[in-house]
């Protein structure tokens, strides 16, 4: 038609002049001059969407003014699959989080799973969500791309993945049952005095903290052992700061003082605990005192412990380790610990964006090396082993019910 032909020929020049906000403006007024059809003329000739017309139209009738800069009204445009799918993100970290490598003290992580796998796995449990969105997501989350690098601790073992599975299996179905489940181990130890401590902290210039020229204490020197309590259910921790030896007996100690202190106010209808550990240390899978102790605070309790060990190499890939130890790390950074109540207190005093909470407390007992677990002792001990790798996975009921 003519008309159109003329109305193509005013539009070309000013499209590539005109916004989104202009463009509809324009197209309402040229509509509202050729009156009745003229939105269906308009919108032939120039491509402008009929309602973008008349969105044009209503806003000179109502007179609606555009903040400064904007194109559009608040919340106009068409929703994304985030807003649409508003637990997606959630879905997204539960497929990556059972599978994802690397250190987890690192701010970054990554995962073996390709964007488009990722995809896929999303489709298939009913959501919608492009390579391309999922790749944006995984940003925006924290993970990257990275190679390959040289940090295992040790030979790997053929079912390591199948562990982590097995352990992300086990905590999730105690937490839907609300019961708690805590991540266990003991940070380095720290030597007590003006020592330097890595790391750097805001100071004004030349005002930098001295402190002793080398770091080679003699066996008086005192020092800190942190033995940490993660709450996956809460995102709490705390912190057994021992002055003797990290054992297995200050291990279970340790436990049984979170217990104490926050366990049993937090789960007062708790039917049973899942502790997930590294194999080594103080909380080692093959170490019977560790097993024997916590076989004294089953019975305490009155009802069954269980115990999931990460495999050989795998330590930092612990919840306690990148969610209370590496923050902790971060606060005391560049501060000499030159006593114990400044652990104490920089411990306490840890905090993260999500809310975690830190409770500390200096714990002055004495635990003997070299404790010994009779045969007989060792027998009593009522210990369920999983069929699933028992020597990681087992169940240590109470000798008595009363």
């Amino acid at each position: 038609m003519e008309i159109e032909s003329v109305i193509r020929k005013k539009y070309e020049p000013l499209a590539r002049l005109l916004d989104e906000h202009t463009r509809r403006l324009w197209a309402a007024t040229e509509a509202n001059a050729l009156g009745y059809g003229g939105i269906s003329i308009i919108s032939r000739a120039t491509g402008i969407s009929r309602r973008a017309i008349l969105v044009g139209i209503n806003e000179i009738e109502q007179g609606i003014v555009l903040t400064e800069g904007r194109v559009r009204k608040a919340g106009g445009g068409r929703k994304t699959q985030v807003e649409h799918q508003p637990d997606l993100i959630q879905k997204l970290e539960s497929l990556v989080e059972p599978l994802t490598r690397g250190d987890p003290e690192s701010p970054l992580r990554w995962t073996i799973k390709s964007t488009r796998r990722l995809s896929e796995e999303l489709t298939e449990s009913g959501y919608t969500a492009s390579s391309r969105l999922v790749a944006t997501l995984l940003l925006q989350m924290g993970y990257s791309l990275q190679g390959n690098r040289k940090t295992l601790e040790g030979k790997q073992h053929p079912d390591r993945n199948a562990q982590f599975e097995y352990i992300n299996k086990r905590v999730e179905k105690e937490l839907r049952a609300s019961q708690p489940v805590i991540s266990v181990d003991t940070k380095k130890k720290e030597l007590i005095g003006n020592y330097t401590n890595t790391g750097t902290q805001w100071l004004k210039k030349g005002e930098a903290t001295l402190v002793n020229g080398h770091d080679f204490p003699g066996p008086d020197v005192p020092r800190a052992h942190p033995y940490g309590i993660y709450e996956l259910q809460r995102n709490i921790g705390f912190v057994n700061v021992g002055t003797d030896h990290d054992t297995a007996s200050f291990a279970v100690a340790s436990i049984r003082a979170w217990w104490e202190s926050q366990g049993r106010q937090a789960y007062p209808k708790a039917k049973r605990l899942l502790i997930t550990a590294d194999s080594g240390g103080s909380n080692g899978s093959r170490l019977r005192l560790w097993k024997w102790e916590l076989q004294g605070i089953a019975d305490e309790l009155q009802y069954p412990i269980s115990v999931s060990h990460f495999p050989p190499g795998t330590s930092k890939w612990n919840k306690v380790e990148h969610r209370l130890f590496s923050f902790i790390s971060s606060n005391w950074r560049g501060e000499p610990l030159k006593d114990y109540e400044t652990i104490v207190n920089l411990i306490s005093k840890t905090v993260t964006s999500k809310g975690l909470e830190v409770k500390c407390q200096l714990d002055q007992h004495t635990y003997p090396t070299g404790t010994v677990v009779t045969d007989e002792e060792w027998k009593s001990i009522q210990l369920i082993p999983n069929d699933f790798h028992g020597e990681w996975n087992y169940t240590i009921r109470p000798r008595k019910i009363r």
